[in-house]
């Protein structure tokens, strides 16, 4: 993909994002993508991606919700962006606190689509802002802590001795 069709598939992303567009928001990723969420965990396809946008992340976020990419840069079929988000949770036990949230963004392309989406957000910020009791947070921590232990790409990399790479970073998961 080309760097200005990746800003504007960008640009598409975040805008159905903003909206609670489910439809349109899944409509950025190939019929077989995989959405991996912080928060909600992975989702596979479409229908989906598009209920997880529509029906877990606005029905928790609020109409407030705003998320905008920075700096986004493209190498063929994998492209990475920084970005702000913020909103106002709905949830009962935290409503109406404010949230702000910078992350990381790694997409897999594939036909001018997402294929394989990933983010890097520190969660605990975002659950401190909403005032989460610690002993959650912990709980909450740990499960990403196992999430990460167990991707292939972790694996692999405890696996090798330290000083070694991989032949290629390219394809990594």
């Amino acid at each position: 993909m080309e760097q200005q069709d990746f800003e504007a598939l960008l640009e598409r992303f975040t805008r159905a994002a903003e909206a609670g567009d489910g439809e349109a928001f899944a409509a950025c990723f190939t019929e077989d993508a995989i959405y991996h969420d912080y928060i909600y965990g992975p989702h596979t396809g479409r229908a989906e991606i598009a209920h997880m946008m529509q029906e877990l992340f606005h029905r928790d976020a609020g109409p407030d919700y705003r998320w905008e990419m920075f700096d986004p840069v493209c190498r063929g079929d994998m492209g990475y962006a920084w970005s702000l988000s913020s909103f106002s949770s709905t949830i009962p036990d935290f409503a109406g606190r404010k949230v702000l949230i910078d992350g990381m963004s790694r997409y897999r392309l594939r036909d001018g689509l997402i294929a394989e989406y990933w983010e890097s957000v520190n969660g605990c910020v975002a659950m401190v802002q909403l005032g989460v009791a610690p002993e959650k947070i912990a709980k909450v921590a740990g499960r990403w802590a196992g999430w990460l232990h167990a991707s292939p790409a972790a694996v692999e990399y405890l696996g090798r001795a330290k000083g070694t790479r991989r032949e290629s970073a390219a394809g990594a998961g």
